[in-house]
């Protein structure tokens, strides 16, 4: 294979189903490892050199700045979704319009959520009520954050155009290149200029610019693919529709998640600033073993839209009963990892033995959800990828706000007692492992049951590709 067409965009609709899964998630999976590092090393520097409240800090911040995001969440999926159908049947026109539209739509969403984090981080933290040793260093880092949501936004929305392309490995090297550049200005602005958590979310934003810019630099080279001119920006009633149609639902759910993860943190909360150092911790070392999942779900979106594309629906089926098999073999051996060196990775974010020893009990008990949660995301890729978004929210809004909040709640009243009166803290992850498992039974019935094949396109049956 040469240079040129290792880093050329991927046809997924020939070739046995499992390699080319394979072959177009590792440099994703790396990819998506790199994003991971930009808010791991943001704790692991401002643990080490701030103090473990500034970790807190940072951990509380998190599920609003999720919550922040969900709208071009939304644009991003729908974008993928649009451009692996439209690559996978070969129209070019329709796939300019698409990406033209994306990046249009991108730019006005981007100044929506800017004014929405500025306007709204204070009080929705006075609402969680964070505690007031952390809330100052968790509005400064939300602030600045939201100030530099373009260059997020711009580079999760190109990415998924890439992907959708079939081109894994440019997002990767223009990921670990922003990636080196945040951990240095990470330590230079956190432990040498002593700039605390707003130091560590300067060099976010900054990295994250930047990797925006490599992959608009990337698009402009695939010309022969579709045409990026400047009428293909212009705002298109059927495409900017139907890019929102496709991905609002995706939208909805990740707004249904942080919302849940909102409330729960406010929950997480009331255990104190231990506690929730402990949950920044877990879900760091949660985000790094989630990724394989994340990958292949992704990977199985670009797989089954250009397979629909193609109208070949069988093709769709044998691709996804191989990569949910890898997906999970995967994570069988993540979950093996994390038990046996758990101590060890939570190591690394503090040297506060207790801490360590908190964090690594709670992770035990999610631990094999990690192998639920990789049916899910598979098999939720593929009924996205084939233009049902749909069912996967309201799988979404089922396991959190049905199953997940209402038994972390239950749980920590039902073991309230004189020596725990706030309950056992325990409840946080025992729930979310409940709603993981639960989320891959549902998830696999709603597969079975084949809804997502009559959805190609937006239409109510497969397409005849012209």
């Amino acid at each position: 294979m040469t240079l040129k067409q290792f880093f050329a965009p991927s046809d997924m609709t020939t070739g046995r189903p499992w390699e080319k899964i394979l072959v177009f998630t590792v440099p994703m999976l790396l990819g998506n490892i790199a994003q991971q590092l930009y808010n791991t090393v943001d704790s692991i520097v401002v643990g080490r050199y701030v103090g473990d409240n500034a970790l807190a800090a940072v951990g509380s911040a998190s599920p609003i700045y999720n919550l922040l995001l969900v709208l071009f969440m939304g644009v991003s999926v729908g974008a993928s979704v649009m451009v692996s159908q439209y690559f996978g049947a070969r129209k070019r026109e329709e796939l300019s319009k698409t990406i033209g539209n994306s990046i249009t739509l991108t730019a006005i969403v981007s100044l929506i959520i800017m004014v929405m984090g500025l306007l709204l981080v204070k009080a929705l933290l006075r609402l969680l009520s964070t505690p007031a040793s952390i809330i100052d260093w968790c509005a400064d880092y939300l602030l600045i954050l939201s100030l530099g949501i373009a260059g997020t936004a711009y580079y999760n929305i190109l990415c998924g155009i890439l992907r959708g392309l079939g081109d894994s490995i440019s997002a990767l090297i223009y990921l670990l290149i922003a990636a080196a550049v945040n951990t240095v200005l990470d330590i230079w602005f956190v432990a040498g200029l002593h700039m605390g958590v707003a130091g560590a979310a300067l060099a976010t934003i900054i990295a994250q610019a930047l990797s925006a810019v490599l992959c608009i630099l990337k698009l402009r080279k695939m010309q022969n693919l579709f045409d990026l001119r400047t009428h293909y920006l212009k705002i298109d009633k059927f495409h900017t529709r139907t890019i929102i149609k496709l991905g609002l639902p995706s939208g909805i759910t990740q707004a249904i998640f942080s919302m849940a993860m909102i409330v729960v943190q406010s929950l997480t909360n009331s255990f104190g600033e231990m506690v929730i150092a402990a949950n920044v911790i877990i879900m760091r070392v949660d985000g790094f073993a989630m990724m394989p999942n994340f990958s292949f779900g992704t990977a199985m979106t670009t797989y089954a839209g250009q397979n629909v594309g193609a109208n070949q629906y069988e093709r769709v089926s044998q691709g996804a009963k191989q990569g949910t098999l890898i997906a999970v073999l995967t994570s069988t051996i993540i979950t093996g990892i994390i038990l046996i060196f758990g101590r060890f990775l939570m190591g690394i974010f503090t040297q506060t033995s207790e801490l360590v020893t908190l964090s690594n009990n709670m992770m035990r008990i999610i631990a094999v959800g990690y192998i639920a949660m990789a049916v899910t995301q598979c098999l939720s890729g593929v009924m996205r990828g084939a233009g049902d978004t749909m069912t996967p929210m309201w799988i979404s809004l089922i396991t959190t706000v049905v199953i997940r909040v209402p038994i972390a709640y239950g749980l920590v009243w039902i073991t309230r007692s004189p020596e725990l009166p706030q309950g056992a803290y325990q409840s946080l992850w025992i729930s979310m492992l409940i709603s993981w498992l639960m989320g891959a039974l549902i998830t696999f019935i709603s597969y079975r049951r084949g809804k997502w094949k009559t959805k190609g396109l937006g239409t109510s049956k497969p397409i005849t590709l012209e």
